[in-house]
């Protein structure tokens, strides 16, 4: 018989909310105050990661001089202003599945590398009471996919890693979920992430529900 998890936590960018096509817009005017250009390869490069690996990335294409922390301030700028003059575009399926989750009383926790700056603009359009604890790229000192972010979860949630459920868009966020020992739905974006072991693949939010993040969390992977 399958038992809830122990805690669920959730990534944002492209699972939650729909911002990689924010993020695009942002990344290409940067780049473009760099001297440089920006296409749909350069994305996925990055699709995951944090603030800082985005601008060392810009800073060595283009070639700028600029310094990191003014390129960082231009790309916050730049989102924070976007998502609030546009609005957050919440994806298919995730409201149902936030509220679903927080009736079960299990503990919950947003894990994004995005920047606090860019979370707390999100979270006023998914809900913030929908989250026992919010680890954003600020809170670490190492971003997806290294498992710190995933652990800080773990601990603030006071669960065994192997008991909770992860639900990631990218390889990033799955490599560090899985390294942190939790088990993990990934419901793929820009990128394609293969099954494995403690892993199921979904193809929108809307194919997740309680039960499945129940199976999710029952060992039985063989």
């Amino acid at each position: 018989m399958s038992e809830l998890p122990g805690a669920v936590f959730f990534d944002m960018d492209g699972l939650l909310v729909d911002t990689e096509k924010v993020w695009f817009e942002v990344e290409a005017e940067v780049m473009k105050r760099l001297g440089g250009s920006w296409g749909p390869e350069d994305q996925e490069h990055l699709v995951g990661g944090s603030l800082p690996s985005t601008v060392a990335y810009m800073l060595k294409t283009s070639g700028a001089d600029t310094e990191p922390a003014e390129v960082g301030s231009w790309m916050l700028a730049g989102m924070t202003a976007r998502l609030r003059e546009g609005g957050v575009e919440m994806m298919p399926g995730a409201a149902a599945l936030l509220r679903s989750v927080r009736a079960t009383g299990v503990p919950t926790a947003l894990v994004t590398s995005s920047a606090r700056a860019v979370a707390e603009v999100c979270l006023e359009a998914i809900g913030r009471h929908f989250f026992d604890h919010v680890v954003t790229g600020d809170d670490v000192s190492r971003t997806k996919p290294d498992p710190e972010p995933y652990r800080l979860a773990v601990a603030l949630a006071g669960v065994e890693a192997r008991r909770c459920v992860v639900l990631e868009d990218s390889p990033n966020g799955v490599t560090s979920a899985t390294a942190a020992g939790c088990r993990v739905v990934a419901v793929p974006s820009l990128l394609p992430i293969p099954p494995a072991p403690g892993r199921m693949i979904a193809g929108s939010l809307t194919q997740v529900d309680v039960a499945l993040l129940a199976r999710v969390a029952t060992p039985s992977d063989p």
